[in-house]
């Protein structure tokens, strides 16, 4: 997902009550949300993009690691104002796993097996950037600031669950639709399909049929 979209799924968490867990916790969060993407400094190099993005950084050794650095870090920068390491630790964890898990559901992919293993992984779910997702998120860390309570964060956070699993489903049911009327249109499978999101009509997906050396969509 976009980068608006993580910031606002680890603000989220803060005020759902996650903050209250750590000295320095929102901003904890929202760094640890966000922080996979430190590969976006390909772009300043001559390294393909593509070649490097969504592989070292989101792969299970950066899961497992760069938690453990933010949370050195910011512990290092807070421990003379009450900042604790293992809670500290904790909630970059959550912001992390948050990110990868988020981006996992796009039709751009994620390699999580990095570096041990170069595969892609295609959630084919959401695509990257998600208006709906940010309205939810957004007016729940709003309402949640401004009434200084946790309850909308709360709810924004349920509502964003079910979004998302309602398209993991449309997702399935789509593809398998699409399998079986080529299917019946041909009499053979279809070499690769992608029955993949757009931004704000996510439940109209655009499809996209490799068929020997032809695409169809």
């Amino acid at each position: 997902m976009d980068n608006l979209c993580h910031t606002l799924a680890g603000a989220a968490y803060a005020q759902a009550g996650l903050k209250r867990t750590a000295r320095f916790g929102s901003a904890t969060l929202m760094i640890a949300a966000n922080l996979p993407d430190l590969d976006v400094l390909v772009f300043a190099t001559d390294v393909p993009s593509v070649a490097f993005r969504r592989g070292w950084t989101h792969g299970v050794l950066a899961q497992a690691l760069l938690p453990v650095m933010l949370a050195a870090v910011v512990y290092w920068w807070g421990r003379s104002r009450g900042a604790r390491f293992g809670s500290l630790l904790v909630l970059s964890y959550i912001g992390v796993l948050s990110h990868v898990g988020l981006d996992v559901l796009n039709n751009y992919g994620v390699r999580l097996l990095m570096p041990f293993a170069s595969r892609w992984f295609y959630g084919d779910s959401a695509f990257i950037i998600d208006p709906w997702l940010w309205l939810t998120l957004g007016v729940g860390v709003w309402l949640a600031v401004k009434w200084a309570t946790v309850r909308p964060a709360r709810v924004a956070l349920i509502v964003a669950v079910v979004y998302i699993g309602a398209l993991v489903v449309s997702s399935r049911v789509s593809r398998n639709i699409v399998t079986a009327q080529w299917r019946a249109r041909h009499g053979s499978e279809p070499r690769s399909l992608m029955v993949g999101p757009l931004a704000a009509t996510p439940f109209h997906p655009m499809v996209i049929i490799v068929a020997g050396d032809v695409f169809s969509t």
